[in-house]
């Protein structure tokens, strides 16, 4: 049994955890979901805590139920990351707003240094007048759309 508190020493250890969770499913040809993430960390755990933990695990509007397999902590942390939240929020009894992600995203960069960063899928994009920076209304920069262009000479002859 792991004890759980909302700050980041423990969210180091839960991260790490977690990754080491995934590597002996991976040696026992289990899956590696949250029903049986759970049941390894903490023993029977009832169904309804299961439940609870797996509604609040969404993450870009794609809830995440029992035996859904989980995407590897060191690639794709997101999914991990509302878990491990969702997971601390339902153990302590606190709110998901209540969990402090400044310190799990943290404890992230610390037990993963050389991986991919949390906030990978929310690069924002700069707009001008025009469209996307680097465009131009008519396609793509320096080209223009539907008109011909010759160099020089008698442009009444087709080249």
């Amino acid at each position: 049994m792991i004890t759980i508190e909302n700050n980041q020493e423990c969210f180091v250890a839960l991260w790490r955890r977690l990754e080491r969770t995934r590597q002996l499913f991976g040696m026992q040809y289990r899956r590696f979901c949250i029903r049986h993430v759970m049941t390894s960390w903490f023993g029977a755990v009832h169904d309804d805590t299961i439940w609870e933990v797996c509604a609040r695990t969404v993450v870009d509007e794609r809830q995440y139920y029992g035996l859904d397999e989980l995407p590897a902590p060191a690639l794709q942390p997101r999914a991990c990351r509302e878990f491990l939240r969702a997971l601390v929020a339902v153990n302590l009894g606190i709110g998901m707003r209540k969990v402090d992600v400044k310190a799990l995203d943290e404890a992230y960069t610390k037990a993963f240094p050389h991986s991919t960063p949390l906030n990978v899928n929310k690069k924002r994009h700069r707009r001008t007048a025009g469209g996307i920076k680097g465009r131009t209304a008519g396609g793509i920069k320096g080209r223009t759309t539907g008109v011909r262009q010759t160099t020089g000479g008698d442009s009444s002859k087709p080249p």
